[in-house]
């Protein structure tokens, strides 16, 4: 049986187009693809995101613990402030990317809804030596994005909503707050390339904060979206998605990840071997594409060089919405890496020619400002 979030009743109700995703029964759209999408681009749009697992470390060790487990500096995230980061294997492939929120007295994991057993499983088996108490919060609590240019002003105008001075609540921040009664987190967070914040609270008090939030600003306020959208605004930045630009394969140098990997810490599972992969440099490296020839790139479409050769393959390519250009992401040899460099994209049989070009495809409009 597939998983269901404690919203599953409100995506149904709203006539929400639902799916399987990691194991999860999910809304895929509402009112369709394009139109959530520019929601967020231009407006605001709100993401049931309660399928993501959500881990509490705590102990005397829990930042150590975490220093050894993760590729990024666990010391250098102050209490309040969060991080993305990259577990590995010791081999240097990607078993998950994370975010690790600094709370007052633990850290908060966030890991893929597809990859949650797996994670946990990984944190437990590398927990020995450390005085260390790993917490599942995944079901006892709700994740919900809020995303977009007018999410600080959609929350500032909304009544019962008691959270930090949002105008001067930095990038990657993470604080208390009170949504409509019900005590939670804020983090200014999130995965489409736009301001927004990512909210956490009790999983009982779903149903109300998600209503109450689709009240504000109504008409034409904040607009429910799907994972449809969620996939292409994610995209258009070039955010990794998890078995697509990363996976146990890949390593973050080739997946253009290795600003994450801080080799100076000291120790950390996976280390020796990724800096064996920056020493000699990696093989291959993803890449962003536009299309030259007619069609649309999907992911695993096989790449070909022009005299015909398989050389690689498509991570994700769609049409891209806010740009109006048929893009795409994909690994393929390092020769082939510099922008201006073309290669074919088999698409149905045929060879379409595809052009590197420089990414993200969409600059990222975070306010990093505080």
């Amino acid at each position: 049986m597939l998983h269901r979030t404690p919203l599953y009743a409100q995506h149904v109700a709203l006539d929400a187009r639902m799916v399987e995703f990691g194991g999860w029964e999910m809304p895929v759209q509402y009112t369709g693809v394009l139109a959530e999408h520019a929601a967020v681009r231009n407006a605001a749009g709100l993401f049931d995101i309660s399928h993501m697992g959500r881990f509490l470390v705590s102990g005397l060790d829990a930042e150590s613990f975490l220093q050894y487990v993760a590729t990024c500096d666990v010391t250098q995230i102050g209490i309040g402030q969060s991080n993305y980061g990259l577990l590995c294997h010791p081999h240097g492939g990607i078993v998950d990317d994370i975010f690790i929120y600094h709370l007052p007295d633990e850290y908060m994991v966030v890991v893929n809804a597809a990859n949650r057993q797996k994670d946990w499983d990984w944190l437990e088996q590398h927990a020995n030596g450390f005085d260390v108490v790993i917490d599942d919060h995944s079901e006892r609590w709700a994740m919900l994005a809020l995303q977009g240019p007018a999410a600080e002003t959609m929350l500032d105008q909304a009544e019962d909503v008691q959270a930090a001075d949002l105008s001067y609540f930095p990038f990657h921040a993470i604080a208390l707050c009170r949504l409509f009664g019900v005590d939670g987190l804020i983090a200014r967070t999130g995965y489409t390339g736009e301001d927004g914040f990512e909210l956490f609270f009790n999983a009982d008090h779903a149903a109300h904060v998600w209503e109450e939030l689709l009240r504000v600003g109504a008409p034409g306020g904040i607009k429910p979206c799907g994972l449809g959208a969620r996939d292409s605004l994610r995209f258009e930045p070039c955010l990794a998605l998890y078995g697509h630009e990363i996976g146990d394969d890949i390593n973050p140098y080739e997946a253009r990840l290795g600003w994450v990997v801080k080799l100076d810490k000291g120790d950390f599972v996976g280390r020796e071997a990724l800096q064996q992969v920056k020493a000699a440099g990696p093989t291959r490296r993803l890449v962003g594409f536009e299309l030259i020839g007619r069609g649309i790139a999907r992911g695993d479409y096989p790449i070909h060089s022009i005299a015909g050769e398989p050389v690689g393959y498509v991570t994700t390519g769609m049409f891209a919405p806010t740009l109006g250009v048929p893009l795409g992401l994909g690994y393929v040899p390092i020769a082939l890496s510099k922008p201006g460099s073309e290669f074919d994209v088999i698409i149905r049989n045929k060879p379409v020619r595809a052009r590197v070009v420089k990414i993200p495809f969409y600059q990222p409009r975070y306010k990093k400002g505080t």
